[in-house]
């Protein structure tokens, strides 16, 4: 069957950039992974972890919530294959791959305390459905017994998914300049989950899987952008009360009150340049290098992050600053090795604003709801920190992206967001203008004559 030439270079490119992608070696994630239904759980978790240009913006449902006592994750669905089977998924900026479970996978639950129905990936009965070959020059070693190009990612707690790179459509309901809805699909490569082990295989943290949504190449964000599938920029606002919700796009959400910081280059995650902290407007006295990025330290935004983290040279100061304001109000104590108060009055007539300062005079703000947490046990009015020490790392989680706008903007290279929103109410979203059609000639062109044989020939086998 015949193949539109736009049609036909999306494909080849999507194929390209997931080859490209592919390595033969383990990966070993160090972000903060926490699905729980509990602040135990969540730390534990926390600690193991560390086609064409559509006018429109693909839109995505979100659910859960950052309360560690009720959801502990935000999450959406997705739909891939042909006819679609649909899939809930973490949404995480923490990690690149989006994956989900396969109809065959060993250990996988089977049930999930979050209420939802899981299901499970049937490449069988996907008509779009293809295999990444392996061997090949960049899948040499890692292969299935079947000669299926496979991945495996294992976390610090030893929990680990392993399966098979697949390449399939993905469904997008996207919002046109006329506030219309509008649904397509568009190809993409993302793994196929066989086998998962320790706390991935707990019904009690279960989902689908996750949305990879990081700077890499096996992002759905880089493989759909580098294609003109979507624009080079995602939001996401999340809801903090209540059962939560909120708004993700892949798009730009644009309101009043928007700040935007520097990303770090060549990082694989989203990396800031944080220069100080502040405490009811008086700075900590910690030296900003330690926020810094290097081998093993630095400072990013990671919704799959349930709670915050400090660098552990700026927590003790952190917690000082924050008890000497409160102190009159409310009795410390130490819960489960964690900062906690006892009060009668309401948190937000004790505790003080804390402001995260950024490069670019952008200062995130947050008020006592974005850094505590309320414990849940026999002593009602006890308010934990929400802030847990790290060493090298300052990560930003739901905890302190909750009830604010964050845009990350990858062709301009900045984050942004405005805070003390409304994510259950429209946001406006910038719609990207059309390319020329001339424009995405020449566009295909050069790419095409930059493509390898070999990816020219993986591309044939695929179609």
């Amino acid at each position: 069957m015949g193949v539109h030439s736009s049609s036909f270079l999306g494909f080849l490119i999507a194929a390209a950039v997931l080859l490209a992608a592919v390595s033969c070696n383990t990966t070993v994630l160090h972000l903060e992974k926490t699905p729980s239904a509990s602040f135990e759980r969540h730390v534990a978790q926390d600690r193991a972890r560390h086609a064409r240009l559509f006018d429109g913006v693909a839109n995505f449902p979100v659910y859960g919530s950052a309360d560690p006592d009720l959801y502990g994750i935000y999450y959406t669905k997705v739909k891939l294959g042909s006819p679609p089977q649909e899939f809930s998924v973490q949404i995480d900026t923490g990690s690149d791959l989006l994956w989900v479970n396969a109809k065959s996978c060993a250990n996988c639950p089977r049930s999930s305390s979050f209420g939802i129905g899981l299901r499970f990936f049937d490449a069988a009965a996907s008509s779009t459905a293809k295999a990444v070959p392996c061997p090949s020059k960049t899948c040499p070693d890692q292969c299935t017994e079947n000669g299926q190009c496979s991945y495996t990612i294992k976390y610090e707690d030893r929990s680990v998914t392993y399966g098979v790179y697949m390449v399939d459509r993905i469904g997008l309901d996207f919002i046109r300049p006329d506030s219309t809805i509008g649904t397509s699909s568009a190809a993409i490569g993302f793994g196929v989950s066989t086998y998962q082990s320790g706390t991935l295989g707990d019904s009690a943290l279960a989902v689908d899987g996750i949305f990879g949504l990081g700077r890499g190449p096996l992002s759905p964000i880089s493989q759909l952008a580098s294609r003109g599938v979507i624009p080079p920029v995602f939001s996401h606002c999340f809801k903090g009360e209540g059962l939560g919700g909120g708004t993700f796009v892949l798009g730009e959400i644009s309101e009043p009150g928007m700040v935007y910081t520097p990303l770090v280059s060549a990082q694989p995650h989203y990396n800031l340049y944080l220069q100080s902290i502040a405490v009811n407007g008086e700075l900590l006295p910690v030296d900003p290098a330690v926020f810094a990025t290097s081998t093993g330290r630095g400072t990013f935004v990671d919704s799959g992050t349930t709670l915050a983290y400090l660098v552990e040279e700026a927590y003790e100061p952190f917690i000082s600053a924050v008890t000497a304001v409160v102190s009159p109000s409310a009795t410390t104590k130490i819960i489960g090795g964690q900062q906690c108060y006892l009060l009668s009055s309401s948190v937000s007539q004790v505790f003080p604003v804390v402001s995260l300062n950024f490069a670019n005079n952008a200062s995130l703000i947050l008020k006592p709801a974005d850094y505590l947490y309320e414990f849940v046990g026999d002593a009602r009015g006890t308010w934990c920190l929400g802030f847990l020490k790290k060493p090298g790392l300052t990560i930003l989680g739901d905890l302190a992206l909750k009830n604010k706008i964050f845009v990350y903007d990858l062709f301009r290279q900045q984050i942004g967001w405005t805070t003390n929103y409304d994510c259950l109410k429209a946001a406006h979203v910038s719609v990207p203008k059309q390319r020329s059609s001339s424009s995405s000639s020449r566009d295909m062109l050069m790419l095409l004559m930059l493509l390898p044989q070999a990816i020219i020939i993986l591309f044939l086998q695929l179609s």
